[in-house]
């Protein structure tokens, strides 16, 4: 027994030391990346130097607080990424900047969404005004970076890539089947003939008045997409539809032949071209910068070179799925943009707030937390909203109450509609896995919510009372904001989802533009002509995150690994659980466009 007592403590111990060593190295690890990371200079860019922009990854509003993005870490490959922000502000400042010559638009695949794309289309077209070049090159033109590109002097493709041009669609994954299968009756409850984030649930397609709405959103944006292309490519709009509808590019040489690119290149004549566009001579090194690289010397704080004033407007990002509780920088809690609405609202130095705001919606209780602050703070100094890609159903009930909401005519908003959504799971356990339930209550309604068993008439005639409130709510809210009657905002609502260009000719919206337009407006409103930029609410340390994070990050990394394109259909379904929580204000599903 001695022995065995002797073997458990010395195993114990051995445990307890090489746990220590182990915390002790991953300290030393994490603290010498830190501590590289923070370490790194600005960048010296020389002169007749390219800023190259290469759009890989998915763009967020703010460039992630991560010192170790740019490092390979327990197996996940590092990427420097950088948010739409930095992105804007390095575009800004090229312009200006003597040593940069040109731009070059490197193979990028532009996975966010179609306001982001306008939003860094419109800072090239703008860069394009002090004289400079933007030549854009790519093996395979997704339809997205190609509207992108199409905005460059010369456009090249390899002689071999790919030109997807072929018009819009959007896909809509069904789950009734297989809740069938297993047994799961998805029971509704909805105030909107086109709120149809709950149809995946119970249909098998799509319902007429869905298909109407979505054929109508569709439409507008694809419309705006030829637009673009024929402004920059000088060609008619009815020819680019064509080009599409028939699929007249099939092989790189279509392209050259409808105009949409210049020239079938090799990267080699691009690195030339480049060099002869930037002065520099052909046996030389092209002198070419990386945007997250040029960022570090961006100046983005020094608005347009203003003087220092005591006066600030600041930009409120708003982020992800509307949530209750804190939130991170990936969802938008409503306790922590509360807060900084707050702090934004009781600070003398901040004269206007920018409400930016990207959000298919969420939580309609968390919405309305967050709309009773935007409300107080109107009261005392202006609020402006930028939408993004999306500011819809919830993220729209967030801005309605603002002085007034700019949105880019390819942003998704509207879908003015509440939803519940409560699963039936007693065939599951009854006839599935042959497991029953029985139990006593002190009160008819006790159970009210009981995954085990369907809901009674009366139980669900309680919960479409409680949708039908939170409808009447929204409605008002909306029409409050809006200056309408409720009734002409309950024609408009319904759940129905609307482009930026066409809400504002419903009046959901009142301008079209970008964030910049957006902090001018809010300058404006203050009578205010210099001012400092101050972002909230503040990126959580890394520290402050790192084991959550990182926990999620690895998780996520591994899965995306295994499930490869079909890693959004599994986000769908863990979407499924955030939906039977408690009534949504949410898009109606999530807008994949192809």
């Amino acid at each position: 027994m001695k022995q065995f007592f002797k073997f458990v403590f010395a195993s114990l111990l051995g445990s307890i030391i090489a746990g220590i060593i182990m915390v002790f190295i991953l300290f030393l690890f994490i603290g010498g990346l830190i501590a590289g990371a923070s370490s790194e200079k600005s960048v010296d860019v020389s002169p007749n130097s390219v800023l190259e922009l290469k759009f890989t990854y998915p763009i967020a509003e703010r460039t992630p607080n991560n010192p170790l993005s740019a490092f390979g870490f327990l197996g996940i490959d590092g990427e420097k990424t950088l948010g739409l922000n930095d992105i804007l502000a390095s575009i800004k400042k090229a312009k200006t900047d003597a040593n940069i010559r040109g731009i070059f638009l490197n193979e990028s695949f532009m996975t966010g969404g179609e306001a982001t794309t306008e939003e860094i289309r419109n800072a090239l077209i703008d860069f394009k005004k002090s004289g400079k070049f933007i030549v854009a090159y790519s093996e395979v033109y997704t339809q997205g970076f190609y509207y992108l590109a199409s905005v460059a002097d010369k456009v090249y493709m390899n002689p071999k890539g790919i030109f997807d041009f072929k018009g819009f669609n959007s896909k809509i994954t069904f789950l009734k089947g297989a809740l069938d299968k297993l047994g799961i009756e998805a029971q509704i409850i909805k105030v909107g003939t086109y709120k149809s984030a709950v149809e995946p649930f119970f249909l098998t397609k799509m319902s007429d008045a869905n298909r109407m709405q979505v054929n109508s959103y569709l439409g507008s944006l694809y419309d705006h997409f030829l637009s673009g292309i024929s402004q920059s490519r000088k060609i008619n709009k009815d020819s680019l539809r064509s080009i599409a509808n028939e699929l007249k590019i099939r092989l790189p040489e279509d392209a050259v032949k409808f105009k949409l690119i210049d020239g079938l290149k090799y990267k080699d004549e691009i690195l030339d071209e480049l060099k002869s566009r930037s002065g520099i001579g052909s046996g030389n090194k092209l002198k070419a910068v990386e945007l997250s690289d040029y960022n570090s010397s961006s100046d983005a704080d020094n608005e347009d070179g203003k003087e220092k004033t005591k006066n600030k407007i600041a930009i409120i990002y708003a982020s992800g799925d509307i949530v209750g509780g804190e939130g991170d920088d990936n969802t938008i809690g409503s306790e922590r943009i509360s807060k900084a609405l707050r702090k934004a609202r009781l600070d003398d130095h901040i004269k206007a707030v920018v409400f930016r705001i990207n959000s298919p919606g969420g939580s309609s209780l968390a919405s309305d937390v967050m709309w009773r602050e935007v409300m107080l703070t109107k009261k005392v100094k202006p609020i402006i909203v930028s939408m993004g890609d999306l500011a819809a159903s919830g993220g729209y009930y967030i801005a309605c109450a603002a002085d007034s909401i700019i949105a880019q005519p390819n942003t998704i908003t509207g879908s003015i509609g509440i939803f519940a959504v409560l699963p039936n799971l007693q065939k599951l356990f009854n006839d599935k896995l042959g497991i029953t339930f029985d139990g006593v209550k002190t009160g008819k309604y006790a159970d009210l919510g009981d995954l085990t068993r369907p809901l009674s008439p009366e139980e669900k005639a309680i919960l479409q009372n409680q949708v039908n409130q939170g409808y009447n709510y929204f409605t008002k809210a909306v029409a409050d904001g809006r200056h309408k009657t409720q009734d002409y905002i309950n024609s408009i609502g319904q759940g129905r989802v609307w482009t930026g260009e066409q809400a504002v000719k419903i009046g959901l919206v009142d301008r079209l533009g970008n964030i910049s337009d957006a902090i001018a407006s809010a300058a404006k409103k203050a009578n205010i002509k210099n001012y400092t930029l101050v972002a909230y609410p503040e990126q959580k340390s890394f520290l402050n995150k790192f084991g959550l994070g990182v926990n999620a990050e690895i998780k996520a990394h591994f899965i995306k690994s295994e499930l490869g394109d079909n890693y959004k259909y599994y986000e769908q379904i863990k979407e499924v659980t955030t939906l039977m929580r408690t009534p949504q204000a949410r898009m109606p599903y999530d807008i994949e466009i192809n």
